[in-house]
């Protein structure tokens, strides 16, 4: 009996999004960043035209992006997902797989699966998201809200804090991540 085939490699990407507000059916995926967790100068960055006029007060305080600007100068949805899909081609291995990482990946991971498949019918990284909240928590125990970023800032005190400018954060949360992932679990 032959063997199974051993799994492809994998890559993670640590990504991050700025929106007009909490759910893509409503509001807009406004920026994208992401890079190479083990290799974070390969980045990747844009700012999309919104796909409509909706957006909390709230959102648009946190990343101080322009709805008028991102209207004229953003990149229209579906070249933005291309460029982004054309951008883990060109930087992953031959046959690896991308992982999404994500600092409260939900969020960040239902507006770029949105639009991948809203606007170009596929998603790269596929139906799952590694969220670095849910990684600390199985890392060191505790309660939910050990897993804050203020939180793991006391763990971690070099740890950057949020800039909400995409691609910085994809960088700061690959820091992070990179730091837990050579945490040995404590017994």
């Amino acid at each position: 009996m032959t063997p199974p085939a051993p799994p492809p490699p994998e890559t993670f990407v640590s990504v991050d999004v700025e929106t007009s507000g909490p759910t893509p059916a409503q509001y807009s995926l406004l920026s994208i960043g992401a890079c190479l967790v083990d290799d974070p100068a390969r980045t990747f960055y844009v700012e999309l035209r919104p796909i409509g006029p909706a957006a909390t007060d709230e959102a648009m305080v946190i990343h101080g992006l322009d709805l008028e600007r991102l209207q004229r100068e953003g990149a229209e949805p579906a070249e933005a997902m291309a460029r982004f899909e054309a951008w883990l081609r060109a930087e992953l291995p031959a046959g690896a797989l991308p992982v999404f990482v994500g600092f409260n990946a939900a969020f960040d991971w239902m507006f770029v699966a949105d639009y991948f498949q809203r606007f170009l019918g596929r998603n790269p990284f596929g139906h799952t998201a590694l969220d670095i909240k849910s990684y600390a928590l199985g890392i060191h125990g505790g309660n939910w809200c050990d897993t804050t970023r203020q939180a793991l800032a006391r763990r971690y005190p070099d740890h950057q804090h949020l800039t909400h400018h995409a691609v910085q954060d994809a960088i700061d949360q690959a820091a992070l991540f990179r730091k837990l992932r050579s945490t040995r679990p404590s017994t």
